[in-house]
């Protein structure tokens, strides 16, 4: 008798291959994303002293990575900015300036008529399903995006 391996046996259960894990940080890409930020962020302490330090320091960076910080994933707006309903008035501003340097020299911009990038509508780590009653009928298991 010869064993398969246990690769083998799981493609023939029917099995797939992933080499993602859930409730794993490191698989969010947002999460992963935001720690790099946050711990290269200069004046980030290498140790925090107390309790107390540390809820001074992330407090002080989850504010200043909400408020201050501009995303390249958001059209370089503020997370609080997209959050609250402020990003349109502020790329609606942007846009006219853009119009305006090109009004005034057009010459400058070789690719034409520039524009101003908007915010992608909705960001998911696990997007709901698309259709209700194909939720229903997959389960916990054998549903959901294979990512």
């Amino acid at each position: 008798m010869v064993a398969k391996s246990t690769a083998q046996l799981y493609l023939d259960l029917g099995v797939a291959k992933s080499h993602s894990r859930p409730h794993t940080s490191n698989d969010n890409r947002y999460s992963e994303s935001n720690f790099r930020t946050l711990k290269y962020r200069p004046g980030m302490p290498d140790q925090l002293g107390s309790l107390q330090h540390a809820r001074q320091v992330v407090r002080e960076l989850v504010d200043w990575y909400n408020d201050t910080h501009y995303h390249a994933s958001l059209a370089l707006l503020h997370p609080a900015d997209v959050h609250y309903g402020r990003s349109p008035a502020i790329i609606a501003a942007r846009q006219r300036v853009l119009d305006a340097a090109h009004l005034r020299h057009p010459e400058r911009f070789v690719r034409g008529q520039p524009t101003q990038k908007a915010p992608p509508a909705a960001a998911w780590i696990n997007p709901p399903p698309m259709d209700p009653i194909a939720s229903e009928v997959q389960g916990p298991l054998d549903g959901g995006a294979a990512q």
